[in-house]
């Protein structure tokens, strides 16, 4: 038998946790979806304002009740302490829930801004259920329109957008801490996609293929696995002429801008180009280890590759 689901969604206010939250929970017919923000109610009842006042605050003007702000540099180091001060008093009630939910051997998603990654301790659950942590992620005009749109539509996130600014410090902050805590990162550029990204972390179904692309076609090559299904690279296997054992590198990329940023640096530095021209050259081809939502996604991603001529004919 498997392990429980443990699945973590975090980020900022406004960003669209609660829809792929439950988008999620549907996709893999999870009954248990919970909020931190009743986690945040229960401990407010228990622990009075006097005693935790950043408690008693929004995440986003905790930092107000701080009694130490001269100490802090910047606005957004003093933002980014008040909202982890606010978060940890509801950590340790999430943490309960988790140990209940691998207890009763139940599957659960938890879904919160108050998920910040290296705060709440992921790895005393490793050993009893299976733990995926994400943080989502919005350039800053969409995260404003979710704002907008919220505020019109059923009269919540005026306030916060009058908070907006300290919102974008939060989000900041818990990607700072995700990449440094290596959580994986969720762009919300449509739930489709956000969903989609997810599940292939999840299910994990892989797929090795050899390409035989130019360093010119590699724009098309993670366009089709990244960018037009979602997929990810795991790993680069170079077999190399005259050498007995192949050349591999662990990339894990699944972020279509990290790529894209990429193969942006390899068109402007020389250098750069050159050498990974020298060992396309000296490589029959490129095995790609890739990964997608399911098998049916990753053939997909295979016959749209062998359609462009990319895959190497045995």
């Amino acid at each position: 038998m498997r392990k429980p689901y443990v699945i973590l969604i975090g980020s900022a206010s406004g960003i669209g946790k609660s829809t792929i939250a439950s988008q999620l929970a549907k996709e893999l017919n999870i009954k248990h979806l919970i909020e931190s923000d009743f986690i945040r109610a229960v401990v407010r009842g228990i622990i009075g304002k006097e005693y935790a006042p950043a408690l008693h605050s929004s995440s986003y003007d905790a930092y107000k009740n701080l009694r130490n702000k001269a100490n802090y540099s910047s606005y957004e180091d003093l933002v980014s302490a008040g909202f982890d001060e606010h978060a940890s008093y509801v950590i340790p009630g999430l943490e309960k829930i988790i140990q209940r939910a691998i207890t009763d051997y139940d599957d659960i998603i938890i879904e919160g801004v108050h998920l910040v990654p290296g705060l709440i301790d992921i790895e005393q659950f490793r050993d009893y259920a299976e733990i995926y942590f994400f943080v989502l992620s919005s350039d800053e005009e969409s995260h404003k329109e979710r704002f907008v749109k919220r505020a019109i539509q059923i009269h919540r996130g005026g306030k916060q957008l009058d908070f907006f600014t300290e919102n974008r410090i939060i989000h900041n902050h818990l990607l700072h801490e995700a990449e440094k805590n290596n959580v994986s990162i969720i762009k919300t550029e449509s739930i489709d996609k956000s969903i989609e990204q997810i599940l292939t972390i999840i299910n994990k179904s892989c797929m090795n293929i050899k390409l035989t692309n130019s360093i010119d076609e590699l724009k098309d090559v993670v366009d089709i696995i990244i960018n037009q299904n979602s997929g990810s690279i795991e790993k680069i296997i170079y077999s190399l002429k005259g050498f007995k054992d192949p050349l591999i590198r662990d990339v894990k990329v699944s972020d279509y801008d990290s790529a894209k940023r990429f193969i942006e640096n390899i068109d402007k530095n020389e250098n750069v180009r050159e050498d990974l021209t020298n060992l396309y050259n000296i490589s029959k081809y490129r095995e790609l280890l890739i990964c997608a939502a399911n098998s049916e996604v990753l053939e997909k991603i295979k016959k749209e590759l062998t359609d462009k001529g990319f895959v190497y004919d045995e």
